[in-house]
């Protein structure tokens, strides 16, 4: 497992993950993608593998690391600097998996990240310090959003007509679709799914509503 560096720095479970996730994209692709690239099992860098279902670290293999570098085409020194938060490919957000999303403590009431479960994720360049990333998983939001794709919700950024969107409601459940109309009384949402039914809900029933402004494939 690799937890040092050069100068026998002490890596912390978070640089590594982290550093994967700016190595996926440098190469323009999600963990799963940069997985598949590598000859790996699609789901080696996801987000659920990074800790045991008791709450214990997993650390990737330095065979993953390797064969993951040889896919991007970088060195270990490339890795070593994307370890480092200063020379790294931008910050990171919160990510929490889009199926924890519901859990009652995930969010605050302004809609914000808070509670247990949230990891990191490295981030293209962005002004909304409130932004954060979530992971998709299964094939529920497919053709759009595939599992392992990660999408950034932006709570700062203006929600207009055609935006695809993500709504919590007062009673827990969150759904991902695109804007057709908003109203002072309610929202209009089109599924993602052509062939579902179009959704509306009235505006007493949605705890916030979030921009995604960003998608890995």
């Amino acid at each position: 497992m690799v937890r040092q560096a050069k100068a026998q720095r002490i890596l912390t479970h978070d640089q590594i993950w982290i550093a994967l996730d700016r190595l996926a994209e440098r190469a323009g692709l999600s963990p799963s993608g940069l997985a598949k690239r590598a000859g790996l099992d699609p789901t080696t860098f996801n987000r659920s593998k990074r800790v045991t279902a008791d709450g214990r670290e997993r650390w990737p293999s330095t065979e993953s690391i390797a064969k993951a570098l040889g896919a991007a085409g970088c060195s270990m020194d490339i890795f070593a600097t994307l370890i480092d938060d200063e020379a790294g490919e931008g910050r990171t957000v919160p990510l929490l998996g889009f199926a924890q999303a519901g859990a009652s403590g995930a969010f605050d009431e302004s809609g914000l990240p808070s509670g247990k479960g949230w990891t990191e994720f490295a981030l293209p360049a962005t002004e909304d310090s409130h932004i954060f990333a979530l992971e998709i998983s299964g094939d529920a939001l497919a053709p759009v959003y595939r599992d392992g794709d990660i999408i950034l919700v932006s709570p700062g950024a203006p929600v207009r007509k055609g935006d695809r969107v993500v709504v919590k409601t007062k009673a827990g459940e969150v759904t991902v679709a695109t804007l057709k109309r908003r109203t002072a009384k309610a929202l209009e949402l089109r599924p993602l799914d052509a062939a579902q039914a179009e959704r509306t809900m009235a505006a007493g029933e949605v705890a916030w509503i979030a921009r995604i402004v960003w998608t890995s494939q």
